[in-house]
């Protein structure tokens, strides 16, 4: 063919006057399809000359409908160019398929599929037409996806559907996964090979995020397609017989409700009047020609949309009648799509599901917070089984065998205007049982194992950049943000595929690979990723399948997922969004954001905190060489998965105690005691970690500080410390911070500190845990600071507290280290005033030799000059506010009215804060001192000293 003929029929239909005159635009990309077609078939043979013009007016059809709107929308109501368009992926897909992975025939063989070798081999041999097929697919991909961004979408998007081009979309997702997801040893190749195989893979790669953009345009406001859409990715043949097994807590059927969403789709399959007019005028001027590229394919349920009146069945529903349908459940309908039309939703299966596993708190307060004295039950078997927990499958007690832990709970019924008007259709009782742990393969679990659904494995391929398009689908499907109507049934269609995505497994191994995409990426909340799965969860919220999603993404092995601690993080996300803009306490979004937190605060209450503080009993028992510590179950890692999680939900805990509305809800539900399990655990299982070691002054030590610091030679990395030694580093300093605010006087007031909270505090024993976070500790660095407001607001009003504190100073009178008489010694012997002692220090590794300086004396000056102070310990700070307790009737008197306050409570208050502060700097001061600073100095880092 010259370069300057057109394709066999193209010079026919100029001259067709009944047709309206096609634009250049169109002839040259039609003709350049055509010829693209044929050299994929080799029918007939195209040369390369005239695939370089074919590339050349594919190149130049991209550039004008990024820049030009006027040809975007004239290609885009072209009925020739998106058949085109599906002729030339459906050429496309075997040929590359048998270049890259081998022939179609082994794709559904495991026996004759080929080995990622093989495929290596292939790629590497068909490297240059690989290259340059899949560039050109590229850009075909490109302008389908631009031909959906115009004025009227609805009109491509029909014609897109009409096509199948959608089926092309599909298969060549299917098509790139396959081949970048397959797991190549680029070790054993070449460099040359190595380099071909990467560049082959980054083109599939970006073919698939450029089908993913086109697949997010074609269902963009479009309900139609999004329901295909989401039922082709979500309904996995080879998973559903799995799927019966794997979701017994609701006993969905996914063949079932496949039927009836396909029902739905075939009542709703009128296309837009002008995508009619366009497809008609094709089918009854140009198909019949015989002229390319032919008839359209007469698929079921869309077909109707074109061909003449009668020629075909037509059941979709009649788009002008608006009136309001009542849903109907005609158990003994022999004909299933009547029995679905007259139900009028889109799949009772998936209604019926969904009553049976949201969140049973979803219309009243069924399912009660466990008590106290549950969570002393169930950490004390926590600690006892701990062993077993981990050396096999740990089926927990019935509180946590549900979603929720109802006993015997009816089915909820429904009583919003968006859901089904008839409860008695779903007459069953509520299944508590959750998937048995003994039957989940933990590798699975992982995401290691094999994965179902088209868009599973698209996490795992692509980078943050790459993926946002697969984020932006999984939200248009699902979030309902802009109010949206309701349908002629009263559904909220929005809502009801969310549900669709958790009912199926294909739907929940991908919400937990977009979950994990952002733990492995390690994004923050500002980036888009981040943002996008925030509001994907936000609509899961809105459906109350959070407590079932949580379920779900459970692994039996472990405290708490990753997923779920990701999910953690996300919900704490969405409630610091809630703290910037509150919304009413009795609004119906604030009551559904409690019981939210009322569901998580069960898990925390009922699993996290008990296995956790099982973990610190036996990391306390080892320390006090109870145990062998070769018994610990777990390994470095797992801790690290556990304390991330549990990071996660005091996270949460510190967002929904800024507000009072939100915190009544945690000092009613005595969330103290928990935080006061966790700290005597830590100080009982982790040993504080000093500031510093005590430093020798020899040369030999110096020098060797100084070698260690030489750039050249920086310093080992340090050892892994065993499991059984993990410091839970930064848990304490959460704790008192929660605390501190839990404390917090009542809204409106200024003091004194919450008495609800005192009392919980004293009566679990909360002082001692509190005062012993008054010892430096490196492990949570800023913990005395706020362990001084703990105290503060502790013992703000409180007279038990500080006649607890009475007690405690009396029963354990400090040594004399004010100077005075001598103080007798261990030995027999007696310390003078100034003598050197052997002390323990706060912050400080062992003992550090003091000279204990006498009343009166000068402050001492070193033999540098430095001006060196002798301070008492913690203990005789201790010893200070005993004797001011002993000569004060009360540490902090009750606050009088602004009105009313005298100067010597006020003079009171001040001293017994003063010495309040005392207790938590005397630490510092004698940090300071052994390394011979003033506590007034410069606090900037010796050159020598790390």
């Amino acid at each position: 063919m010259s370069s300057n003929e057109l394709p066999p029929g193209l010079s026919t239909i100029m001259d067709d006057d009944s047709r309206r005159p096609l634009s250049i635009e169109e002839l040259c990309f039609s003709s350049a399809m055509s010829c693209f077609e044929g050299w994929l078939k080799l029918d007939p043979a195209i040369g390369p000359r005239t695939m370089t013009y074919v590339t050349k007016f594919i190149t130049r059809t991209l550039e004008k409908t990024h820049n030009l709107k006027d040809v975007r929308e004239t290609l885009s109501q072209s009925v020739e160019i998106w058949i085109w368009l599906t002729k030339d992926f459906a050429a496309a897909i075997p040929s590359l398929t048998t270049r890259s992975i081998g022939p179609l025939s082994s794709l559904n063989d495991p026996d004759k599929g080929v080995t990622p070798q093989e495929s290596t081999a292939l790629i590497t041999k068909n490297y240059p037409s690989l290259k340059d097929d899949l560039q050109l697919l590229i850009k075909l991909m490109h302008i389908a996806r631009n031909l959906l961004v115009v004025p009227e979408p609805e009109i491509p998007q029909d014609l897109c559907a009409a096509a199948q081009f959608d089926q092309m979309l599909y298969q060549t997702i299917i098509l790139c996964v396959n081949v970048t997801s397959k797991a190549y040893d680029g070790d054993i190749l070449e460099e040359a090979a190595r380099l071909k195989l990467s560049e082959i893979t980054e083109l599939y790669k970006k073919l698939l995020v450029t089908c993913l953009q086109q697949a997010h345009n074609w269902i963009a406001k479009n309900d139609r397609n999004k329901m295909a859409f989401w039922s082709t990715v979500l309904f996995d043949d080879d998973a559903a017989g799995d799927d019966q097994d794997n979701t017994a807590i609701g006993e969905f059927r996914p063949e079932v409700a496949k039927v009836e969403v396909q029902n739905w789709i075939e009542r709703n399959s009128r296309f837009c009047d002008k995508g009619r007019e366009l497809l008609t005028e094709y089918e009854e001027t140009l198909a019949p020609r015989g002229l390319p590229p032919g008839y359209l394919a007469r698929i079921s349920p869309l077909a109707w949309n074109w061909l003449p009146e009668g020629s075909v069945e037509v059941r979709a529903d009649d788009i002008d009648d608006d009136a309001k349908i009542t849903p109907q459940w005609k158990e003994n309908e022999p004909d299933k799509f009547e029995q679905d039309r007259l139900y009028g939703r889109v799949s009772r299966e998936v209604d019926t599901w969904w009553l049976k596993v949201r969140d049973p708190n979803y219309d009243d307060w069924v399912v009660p917070m466990p008590t106290v004295e549950f969570a002393q039950t169930r950490t004390e078997s926590c600690k006892l089984n701990l062993v077993n927990r981990y050396a096999h499958s740990y089926r927990t007690d019935d509180h946590e065998g549900s979603v929720h832990s109802t006993d015997g709970a009816p089915l909820p019924e429904v009583s919003t205007e968006d859901e089904v008007k008839d409860p008695n259709a779903f007459g069953q009782d509520y299944n508590e049982e959750l998937v048995d742990e003994e039957d989940v393969d933990d590798d699975e679990s992982y995401g290691e194992g094999p994965m179902s659904g088209l868009l599973t494995e698209v996490p795992n391929i692509l980078d943050p950049k790459q993926i946002e398009a697969l984020h932006m689908i999984v939200k248009s499907c699902i979030l309902d943000n802009t109010g949206l109507s309701l349908s002629r049934a009263g559904e909220n269609l929005q809502k009801t595929r969310c549900r669709m995505f958790l009912a199926l497994e294909c739907g929940r191994s991908l919400l937990r690979e977009i979950l994990v995409f952002i733990a492995v990426w390690e994004k923050n909340e500002q980036t888009l990723i981040f943002q996008l799965t925030t509001q994907i969860v936000e609509a899961i919220h809105h459906s109350a399948l959070i407590p079932y999603a949580w379920q779900s993404l459970r692994i039996p092995k472990d405290i708490i997922s990753p997923a779920q601690t990701v999910l953690l993080r996300l919900v704490n996300n969405m409630f610091r969004a809630r703290n910037t803009d509150p919304p009413p306490p009795e609004s119906k979004e604030h009551l559904r954001d409690v019981k939210l937190l009322h569901f998580l605060f069960i898990q925390f209450r009922s699993r996290i905190v008990p296995e956790c503080a099982a973990l610190m009993h036996l990391q306390a028992q080892i320390r006090g060489e109870q145990c062998d510590p070769a018994d610990f179950p777990v390994d470095s890692w797992d801790m690290e998965r556990a304390k991330d999680g549990l990071q996660q939900f005091l996270e949460l805990l510190t967002t929904v105690n800024e507000l009072p509305e939100t915190r009544r809800y945690l000092i009613e539900w005595e969330a103290a005691y928990e935080l006061l399990v966790l700290l005597k655990g830590l100080e009982a299982g982790v040993p504080k970690k000093p500031l510093v070691d005590p430093p020798s002054r020899s040369p030999q030590r110096q020098g060797a500080i100084r070698f260690r610091r030489c750039p050249s030679t920086p310093p080992p990395p340090p050892m892994q410390e065993p499991a059984h030694k993990f410091p839970w580093a930064g848990i304490k300093g959460q704790i008192l911070h929660i605390l501190a605010g839990l404390l917090q006087p009542p809204a409106g007031r200024s003091s004194p500190g919450n008495p609800d909270v005192q009392t919980q505090i004293i009566r679990h024993n909360g002082i001692v845990s509190l005062l012993n976070c008054c010892v430096y500790d490196d492990h949570n660095r800023y913990a005395r600071e706020r362990v001084q407001i703990c105290l503060k607001w502790l013992m703000d009003g409180s007279d038990a507290a500080n006649n607890f504190l009475r007690e405690l100073v009396a029963m354990s009178p400090p040594p004399n280290l004010r100077g005075g008489p001598p103080t007798p010694a261990a030995d027999g012997q007696s310390v003078a005033a100034g003598a050197a002692q052997s002390l323990r220090i706060d912050g400080i590794a062992g003992e550090v030799k003091v000279r204990v300086k006498a009343r009166n004396e000068p402050p001492m000056v070193s033999a540098s000059g430095n001006t060196g102070l002798a301070l008492p310990s913690l203990a005789s700070s201790t010893a200070l506010l005993g004797d001011d307790l002993r000569n004060s009737a009360n540490i902090l008197p009750p606050i009088q009215s602004a009105t009313g306050t005298s100067n010597a409570t006020q003079t009171a208050r001040a001293r017994s804060e003063e010495l309040l502060r005392d207790i938590i700097t005397l630490a510092d001061e004698a940090a300071r001192l052994a390394m011979g600073r003033r506590p007034d100095s410069d606090e900037t880092e010796e050159e020598d000293f790390m």
